[in-house]
């Protein structure tokens, strides 16, 4: 390895988000990395450290972190995945806190301080995670993704909130305590969703899981069909996996058996509802152009 170098709320901290690290996973994101970097350095509170693992990219990812300031760190191989980069810095940490943020998210200013808040306000809560929205929406497909996080985040993961088991905490935009994340074994690569099954694994653990609306994100999100059908078959593939994976843990949690047979349902009907809003989607898109 080398190593280089919004309702109101109560009054704000002042300095930096006391022991926090932000890890920020990045293959060959030369081109969207300075935005992320940028937004974690402006920060109501900014954080002790942030750390850029750059996954043995060629297009000088590296370089462009390292212009920023930032620590970048740079494992003998590609690790194969954004678990395993993760995961790489994680032996680094030396803060009572630590967030994974996407290389291709911004953070709306407040973003960590708040996370950091639900985590302190309550020692069992092992991990809290933000409302995500999709940064840019022009094409037919931003659009479609836009609504589904909308209703996801709006209704279904408050739902979730409510009952204290969010049943992910995003990967894209995470704080952890440390203590605890290490305790699950980090990142693993053994799922194609490693946030669904560390959050799983916090449950089954005894630990708490925070959704905070307040605190938002804005990821890249597929431009187009090839991209979007990549992603939503990972997450599925992902999502089957972490059923088999912790299916007794599942069996033992009634709420638990539940969301698993919703988001069966959902991954059923998802197909179904994109054929007929898709359409609808793109008219304005289409009167635009002839207008």
């Amino acid at each position: 390895m080398t190593v280089e170098t919004r309702p109101e709320r109560a009054e704000r901290p002042t300095g930096r988000c006391g022991r926090l690290t932000v890890i920020v996973p990045a293959y060959n994101e030369a081109g969207t990395l300075a935005d992320t970097v940028r937004s974690l350095k402006e920060q109501t509170v900014p954080p002790e450290r942030i750390i850029v693992v750059d996954d043995c990219s060629s297009d000088g990812t590296g370089e462009v972190a390292r212009a920023l300031g930032v620590t970048v760190i740079r494992p003998p191989e590609n690790t194969g995945s954004k678990a395993g980069a993760q995961t790489f810095a994680l032996d680094g940490v030396r803060t009572e806190f630590v967030a994974a943020v996407d290389a291709d998210t911004v953070l709306a200013p407040d973003g960590l301080e708040l996370l950091l808040r639900a985590l302190r306000e309550d020692e069992s809560v092992a991990a809290a995670c933000g409302f995500v929205l999709p940064r840019r929406v022009r094409s037919v497909w931003e659009r479609g993704r836009y609504i589904e996080y909308l209703f996801a985040f709006t209704f279904i993961k408050q739902v979730q909130d409510y009952y204290g088991r969010p049943i992910i905490s995003s990967g894209c935009f995470s704080a952890y305590r440390t203590e605890a994340l290490r305790e699950a074994g980090g990142w693993s690569k053994r799922t194609m969703a490693e946030d669904m099954d560390l959050t799983w694994t916090f449950f089954q653990a005894g630990r708490g899981v925070r959704f905070v609306p307040e605190a938002v994100c804005y990821p890249l999100e597929p431009h187009d069909l090839t991209f979007m059908r990549k992603q939503l078959k990972r997450w599925s593939h992902g999502f089957v996996q972490n059923v088999r994976l912790h299916w007794r843990g599942i069996a033992h949690v009634s709420y638990l058996r539940f969301v698993v047979a919703v988001a069966f349902w959902d991954a059923s009907l998802a197909p179904l509802v994109y054929f007929l809003l898709l359409p609808l989607l793109s008219a304005p898109c289409s009167l635009s152009a002839t207008s």
